[in-house]
């Protein structure tokens, strides 16, 4: 007769592995959040599949779970998405699932996180996908199935199967801790992937609220070169970006200066001078300099990262 010890390690194994399979990638993030604190354990940790299905590894993550901690998880590409977008469904309506898949938004992986509550991962493409992008689409889907809003972002974090949910609020009756179970797992693209990326793609051209669209589409002259330096160079004596960064990342800078300036109502287009004519050693290693600009603005144009933040 096994063990129930061991038992619950090969349930949790599983459990990780189908997971895995049904959404793919060469690198996860997983980040231990504690139920009482929120504090998460120091240190965040990229492990590839055959890592994180590793015995020792999956041991420590079943120890630090049953000291509070909840284990949390995303696809890792660095500072795109992925291609997976976490659908939190924590009062998911009846027959949801259907009609995801009616409407093409098969999720790959659909997981009770507790009785009645739900996490679906949707598969939008099997590359990269621009942060911009990956929230308009997470919103999208919040709003067509009263997702929460909160988890609606390019890099939200999601559970992982085979470890309990540590919040005290979802406790059983007895006591316990729910497990983090698997409704679905298959791997896949939805159907309506590239509809889906479309529509973000229109919702950022041409946005439904506030004046976004009619400054993308502004066809304003170009700024006067010295103006353009001047603008900038008061910015960053603003931000003390001098006394506060010995050596500063000028991309993030180059962020923050087109989202200040576009809050000030400027065109897009003038934005795009003063960084060109403003950023110091401009264009700097950026081998498509139009590209950087235009990737640099989206970005400022979008909220990044959303209020929310991620788990």
């Amino acid at each position: 007769m096994m063990n129930p010890v061991d038992r619950g390690f090969r349930l949790t194994e599983q459990a990780i592995g189908r997971q895995l399979a049904a959404m793919p990638y060469g690198l996860y993030l997983v980040r231990l959040i504690h139920h009482r604190t929120r504090r998460p354990l120091p240190g965040e940790r990229l492990w590839t599949p055959a890592q994180l299905l590793h015995s020792t590894n999956i041991k420590f993550l079943r120890i630090r779970n049953r000291d509070g901690f909840d284990v949390y998880i995303r696809p890792d590409n660095w500072d795109q998405n992925a291609g997976f977008i976490l659908l939190d469904l924590d009062r998911p309506d009846d027959g949801v699932l259907h009609r995801m898949r009616d409407n093409g938004h098969d999720p790959c992986v659909v997981l009770e996180t507790s009785p009645g509550r739900l996490q679906a991962w949707i598969r939008v493409t099997t590359s990269g996908l621009e942060s911009f992008y990956a929230t308009a689409i997470a919103r999208r889907l919040a709003h067509q199935y009263h997702g929460d809003p909160a988890s609606a972002d390019w890099r939200h974090m999601g559970r992982l199967a085979g470890f309990t949910n540590q919040k005290p609020e979802r406790r059983t009756i007895y006591g316990y801790a729910p497990w983090v179970r698997i409704v679905h797992a298959r791997a896949g693209l939805a159907p309506g992937a590239e509809a889906l990326i479309q529509s973000a793609g229109n919702a950022l051209r041409y946005p439904c609220h506030g004046e976004l669209g009619r400054r993308l589409d502004s066809t304003a002259t170009s700024v006067d070169p010295a103006r353009a330096g001047q603008m900038y160079q008061n910015l960053l004596r603003q931000w003390r970006i001098a006394q506060r960064f010995s050596c500063p990342d000028w991309s993030i800078v180059d962020l923050w200066v087109a989202r200040r300036l576009l809050g000030w109502g400027l065109p897009p287009d003038q934005v795009e001078d003063v960084i060109r004519l403003g950023s110091p050693q401009f264009p700097r290693r950026h081998g498509n300099p139009g590209d950087y600009l235009r990737r640099t603005l989206a970005r400022a144009a979008f909220p990044f990262p959303p209020k929310g933040g991620p788990v």
